[in-house]
C-alpha cells in the first residue's frame, strides 16, 4: 500500500512538523553553483562544502612539516647571502664594490617576493603544480650558481633563476598551511617560517666552512648544498596537497587595494622590509672590520637565524591569543631599536649578544606580515593572492634596501648611517602597523 503524497500545489505547513524532524540538508555532493541555485537554500560557505579547517591533524601537519623544508632551503639560503657577499668580494668579484655585489642578493630576495604576486594567484587557480615547478628550478638554479665566475652569471642563476623557483613555491606554501589552520594559523606559520631558521644555521656554517677552511672550493660548496636541498624539494612536492579546490574567478583581486587594511599593512611591509634585511646583508662584514676572524664572523648568521627560530614560533602563539596585528607591530617596533644599536656591539662578546636580539626580533617578522594579511580576507581561496600581492609590493623594498645601505656604507666608511637608515625604517613600519588598526572593528586597543 502506497502512501498518497499531497498535490504538488499545496505547501508544506511548517508549523505543524513534528519537532523530532530535522529540515533538509543540502546535498554537499553538488558543487557549489548548484547548491546557490536551489529553491529557498542560502548560499554555501566553503565550510559547508569542504568541512571547516582541521587546525590540527596528521594531514595538517604534514602540509606544515613540508612547508617548512621549503622555508629551510629557500630563505635559509637567502639568510646565508652575508656569507657569500664576504667571499666574492675576495674571490670572483674582487673588483666590484659591496654595494654591487649586494645587488644580486637583494635581486634574489626581491623577485621571490615580486613574482609572489603571480605565483599566489596561480595557486590559487591551479592548484600544487606551482609549487612542483618551482621545486625543479630552484635545485637547478644552486647548481648553476656553483658554475658561475662573472657577475653577470651570478645575477642571473642566483639572482634570477633561485629568486623565480623560490618565488613559486614560498607564497603558495603559506596559501596551502592557511587552508588547513584557522584558529592556529599564526602559530603554524610561525613553525613553517621556523624552518628558515634551521636552514639559516646550518647554510651559513657550512658554507662558511667549506669555502675557508676546506679544499673543495666555491663551486663543489655550492653544490654540496644543492645535494642537501634536492630531497626537501621532492618531500615538499608529495606533501603539499590543496584542501580546497582551485578558484576560477579573476586572477588578481584589484577590489583588494581599495580596502583600507589592506593598503596599511601592504604599506607597512614595504618600510619593514627595506630595513630588516640589513643584519643578514652586513652583519658578517661588519664583524671582520671590528676584528673578528672570518669563520667566526660567519657564524654570527647561524646565530641570528637559530636565535630566530624562537622569534619565528612563540610570536606566532601569542598571535593566535593577543593579535595577528599587535605581535607584528611589536616586533616591528623592537626590531627597528635593535638594528639602530649596531654599532654599539665592538667586541666579540657584544656582537654574539647583539646576533642573539637581533635574530629573536626579526624573526618574528615574515611569519606576522603573512598572517597579519590573512585577517584581509574570510575566503581561504583568496589567500594566496593578498598574500602574494602584498608581498610583491614590498619586493621593491627589499630589492632597494641592501644597495642603499652599501652606498651608505661606501659614502661615509661606516656602519652607523646603514643602521640609522635601517632602524628607523624598521620603526616607521611598525607605527604603520598600530595605525592599520583603527581601520578594524576591534580598534587601536583590540586583539586584531
Amino acid at each position: 500500500m502506497t502512501v498518497p503524497h499531497p498535490p504538488p500545489t499545496s505547501s508544506p505547513d511548517t508549523s505543524s512538523r513534528s519537532s523530532s524532524e530535522k529540515p533538509p540538508i543540502p546535498n554537499q555532493n553538488l558543487p557549489a553553483q548548484d547548491l546557490e541555485k536551489t529553491p529557498g537554500a542560502s548560499p554555501p560557505t566553503l565550510a559547508d562544502l569542504y568541512g571547516p579547517a582541521p587546525d590540527g591533524g596528521a594531514r595538517a601537519w604534514l602540509v606544515a612539516l613540508g612547508a617548512a623544508c621549503i622555508f629551510f632551503s629557500c630563505l635559509g639560503i637567502v639568510n646565508s647571502f652575508g656569507v657569500f657577499l664576504q667571499y666574492y668580494h675576495t674571490h670572483q668579484l674582487s673588483s666590484y664594490t659591496p654595494d654591487q655585489i649586494a645587488w644580486i642578493g637583494s635581486l634574489t630576495a626581491c623577485i621571490q617576493f615580486l613574482a609572489g604576486g603571480i605565483s599566489g594567484p596561480l595557486f590559487d587557480r591551479y592548484g600544487t603544480w606551482v609549487i612542483r615547478s618551482g621545486a625543479i628550478l630552484y635545485v637547478l638554479g644552486i647548481m648553476m650558481t656553483s658554475l658561475c665566475q662573472e657577475y653577470y652569471q651570478f645575477m642571473l642563476a642566483q639572482g634570477v633563476l633561485t629568486g623565480l623557483a623560490s618565488a613559486m613555491i614560498q607564497v603558495p606554501a603559506f596559501a596551502v598551511v592557511s587552508q588547513y589552520f584557522d584558529k592556529k594559523r599564526a602559530a603554524a606559520l610561525g613553525l613553517v617560517v621556523s624552518g628558515s631558521s634551521i636552514g639559516g644555521v646550518v647554510f651559513p656554517i657550512a658554507l662558511g666552512k667549506m669555502l675557508n677552511d676546506t679544499s673543495l672550493g666555491f663551486g663543489w660548496s655550492v653544490r654540496v648544498m644543492g645535494f642537501v636541498v634536492a630531497p626537501m624539494m621532492g618531500f615538499c612536492c608529495f606533501s603539499l596537497k590543496a584542501r580546497l579546490p582551485p578558484r576560477k574567478t579573476q586572477f588578481f583581486l584589484w577590489g583588494a587595494f581599495t580596502e583600507l587594511r589592506f593598503v596599511g599593512l601592504v604599506a607597512a611591509g614595504f618600510l619593514v622590509l627595506l630595513g630588516m634585511f640589513t643584519p643578514l646583508f652586513f652583519l658578517p662584514s661588519y664583524a671582520v672590520s671590528m676584528g673578528m676572524d672570518k669563520i667566526l664572523a660567519s657564524y654570527l648568521l647561524a646565530i641570528v637565524n637559530g636565535a630566530s627560530t624562537f622569534g619565528r614560533i612563540l610570536p606566532g602563539i601569542l598571535a593566535d591569543k593577543y593579535g595577528k596585528l599587535n605581535i607584528y607591530g611589536v616586533g616591528s617596533l623592537a626590531t627597528g631599536i635593535v638594528v639602530l644599536c649596531l654599532t654599539r656591539a665592538t667586541s666579540t662578546a657584544g656582537l654574539v649578544v647583539y646576533a642573539v636580539f637581533i635574530g629573536l626580533t626579526s624573526g618574528t617578522l615574515v611569519s606576522a606580515n603573512s598572517a597579519a594579511f590573512s585577517t584581509c580576507t574570510n575566503n581561504p581561496q583568496n589567500l594566496g593572492t593578498y598574500i602574494g600581492m602584498g608581498l610583491a609590493v614590498g619586493s621593491i623594498a627589499i630589492l632597494v634596501g641592501p644597495p642603499v645601505n652599501g652606498v651608505l656604507l661606501d659614502k661615509y666608511g661606516g656602519y652607523l648611517e646603514v643602521s640609522l637608515f635601517s632602524g628607523v625604517m624598521c620603526l616607521a613600519g611598525g607605527v604603520v602597523i598600530m595605525a592599520t588598526k583603527l581601520t578594524t572593528p576591534e580598534g587601536l586597543f583590540g586583539r586584531v
